[in-house]
């Protein structure tokens, strides 16, 4: 019988991260979802997995939903490093403690999660991140500048790691996705997408589940675009 697979998933309640957590689930993944809502219990329930209340930016959160997934299946193979969105408005307008919440929510969370992670990744000989980002990381909107910014670290962040710990089997990218269903996406922004709309939430999830898989067992330190043609930087 082959061994369980384990993944976990933040900001699972709607959106992308539940979608993930529904795909990874079919995949044979038993999910362990957290959320700051607490709507991640109820998806979890629905896929088989256990899901917690708690936020991204809480470290405390973060170590308990770690040690409890590792307490309760004795392993962890995968991590979706999914958030919400960080304050917007005007370049010089946004204050240092909407940079910093910005930074706890987009880029030390996965910092974290990856302190919390790795030992164990190490332990099992291999392991396999994604970390949500946007289009905008790498070709910056003035309509999202804190995320435009802090997911560009993001981004690096993404390659050192995956540099780092690729001897250990344990792997690391990106999916930057332009616009998507599960927000209200207006014709003039559905007009600047070549593909001639947004993305569904299980086309990024279906990406996810890729790079998580056996099948990019090669591909580490990327950061993938999943935009339908919006951004245009090479």
């Amino acid at each position: 019988m082959d061994e369980q697979k384990v993944a976990i998933v933040t900001a699972a309640g709607r959106g992308i991260g539940a979608e993930c957590a529904r795909t990874l689930a079919d995949g044979g993944y038993t999910p362990v979802l957290l959320s700051k809502s607490g709507s991640a219990v109820d998806v979890a329930e629905d896929v088989g997995g256990v899901g917690f209340e708690g936020s991204v930016t809480d470290p405390n959160d973060l170590s308990a939903l770690v040690e409890a997934a590792n307490e309760r299946y004795g392993r962890i193979d995968a991590v979706v490093n999914n958030t919400g969105h960080p304050a917007t408005g005007d370049l010089l307008d946004i204050s240092d403690e909407e940079w910093h919440d910005g930074l706890d929510l987009v880029l030390l969370n996965t910092v974290r999660m990856a302190r919390l992670v790795t030992p164990l990744m190490k332990e099992q000989n291999g392991g396999a991140f994604v970390n949500i980002s946007t289009f905008s990381a790498f070709e910056p909107s003035s309509d999202f500048p804190v995320s435009s910014v802090l997911r560009a670290g993001l981004g690096s962040f993404t390659k050192l790691y995956a540099d780092r710990y690729a001897e250990h089997g344990i792997r690391m990218n990106a999916v930057l996705p332009g616009f998507v269903d599960s927000y209200e996406v207006d014709t003039e922004t559905r007009d600047r997408i070549p593909m001639g709309r947004p993305a569904t939430t299980s086309e990024i999830a279906d990406t996810v589940a890729y790079l998580l898989s056996p099948a990019a067992s090669y591909v580490t330190g990327q950061n993938i675009r999943v935009d339908g043609g919006l951004t245009d930087s090479v």
